[in-house]
């Protein structure tokens, strides 16, 4: 070859090579129709802004960010090695792009709960499984996959027809999608759908009551939470993971007690939570008199909530919020206090930690009508929590931890015996 014609082509193939540089496509970007639709980066490609370790404050690893991808590193294990998102989101479209190492395993969790009641953040949020289903038995001493542990899944929960499953092998790039919309679910891989389903339906609750996550009581629960990553002590790698945050859910008004029977409602302990001839809801000591917790099946977080009770024998009880039972009758959470006068009806008391936050003056201990109805009112929006007790304001206290919170609404009997409180017309308004 003459020096032109080497000249000539060496120049031809730096020209074509500059062409595919400059046609191939920039990781961890918006387009501008993607920005205009709502989108935003959850990764800058650079750092690790916006992530922190799973109940923590900081990030301290196992992760880095290399060649403008987060890495799992492979330390992390069952018991460590989550980061979470610093925002919480409710309804989004999730989508990111991922490969794994030989017979590695990974995955990304969402409406993640933090308290320090839970170790691990998949007892309380539902996972999107990452896994090289190919290897891992040869990786991991024999070891065979559950339909239910492998990759595209429901972690546990709902599984794809893997005869139709788009997945690439290990060591290539995979794109997956979670949509979760006001409790429709929809995962996808590499442009299809792998499983569809509606969260907090009979179904759902029924698969949960059976599997892995019949004794964890706040798994999946909540509507709202962080995005988490997981090492699970294989290398993993993610790009391009970027969020759409859908419309939140319209407010709704309703009864949370039907006047009939206990739908909508979980029993926590051996007390006696019945309906009686009149309609009206009654908390009783059990034999063991000890704790009853009595804990709606649905998370409430922004709220105007009014109920009415009746104390016929002792009356120490109380209105719990944005509570959780992790295990057992060991409630986890704020308390509006219901009690004999004398006793802060209306205060409110957490139940670990800090105990009374506010208890009432002693010149409205006289409000309460001990042996007759009660109005209580309760309205919480953010960190704001006020309460009202026959029409007159009891608390009204702005709290960094209760809006931090997320939980349900417990009713409470305490221990001790000799209880016994009638509620009716629980009402609430979502905000």
């Amino acid at each position: 070859m003459n020096m032109k014609k080497l000249i000539y082509w060496t120049g031809a193939t730096l020209l074509a090579a500059l062409t595919i540089a400059s046609c191939a496509p920039k990781q961890n970007t918006l387009t501008s129709q993607e920005e205009a639709e709502g989108w935003q980066l959850l990764f800058d490609g650079t750092t690790l802004e916006g992530w922190r370790d799973y109940n923590g404050t900081s990030l301290t690893g196992p992760w880095t960010v290399v060649d403008g991808t987060i890495q799992a590193e492979g330390q992390g294990s069952d018991e460590n090695g989550y980061i979470v998102t610093d925002k919480e989101y409710t309804n989004f479209h999730l989508k990111w792009e991922w490969k794994i190492s030989k017979g590695g395993n990974s995955g990304m969790m969402y409406h993640v709960v933090e308290r320090k009641c839970f170790d691990v953040p998949y007892v309380t949020g539902p996972e999107y499984q990452l896994i090289d289903d190919d290897n891992f038995t040869e990786m991991n001493d024999g070891y065979v996959l559950e339909p239910w542990q492998r990759c595209g899944v429901d972690y546990a929960m709902y599984v794809p027809d893997f005869e139709t499953r788009n997945l690439k092998p290990a060591g290539q790039w995979n794109q997956s999608e979670i949509i979760f919309d006001n409790g429709h679910v929809t995962y996808l891989l590499n442009g299809k759908v792998t499983v569809e389903f509606d969260a907090w339906s009979e179904d759902w609750f029924a698969r949960k009551a059976a599997g892995k996550w019949a004794d964890c009581t706040e798994y999946g629960m909540s509507p709202t939470g962080h995005i988490c990553l997981q090492d699970h002590g294989y290398p993993a790698w993610f790009r391009n993971i970027k969020i759409k945050e859908l419309p939140d859910p319209e407010p709704v008004e309703k009864d949370l007690f039907n006047g009939k029977d206990l739908t909508g409602w979980v029993n926590y302990g051996t007390e006696l939570w019945y309906v009686d001839d009149e309609g009206y809801l009654v908390c009783e000591s059990g034999p063991d008199k000890a704790y009853g917790y009595f804990g709606t099946t649905e998370y409430y977080y922004n709220f105007d909530l009014t109920l009415e009770f009746k104390q016929e024998s002792d009356g120490n009880s109380g209105v719990f919020i944005r509570s959780i039972v992790p295990e057992g009758v060991k409630v986890n959470g704020w308390q509006v206090e219901v009690a004999p006068p004398g006793n802060d009806t209306g205060g409110v008391y957490e139940s670990y930690g800090r105990g009374w936050l506010y208890q009432i003056p002693d010149e409205k201990e006289n409000i309460i009508k001990y042996g007759d109805w009660n109005t209580m009112r309760i309205r919480l929006e953010g960190d704001h929590l006020q309460s009202w007790l026959n029409g007159e304001p009891m608390t009204d206290i702005t709290d960094e931890a209760i809006g931090k919170g997320r939980g349900r609404i417990c009713l409470q009997i305490h221990d001790g015996g000799g209880i016994k409180v009638r509620w009716r017309n629980i009402h609430i308004k979502t905000l």
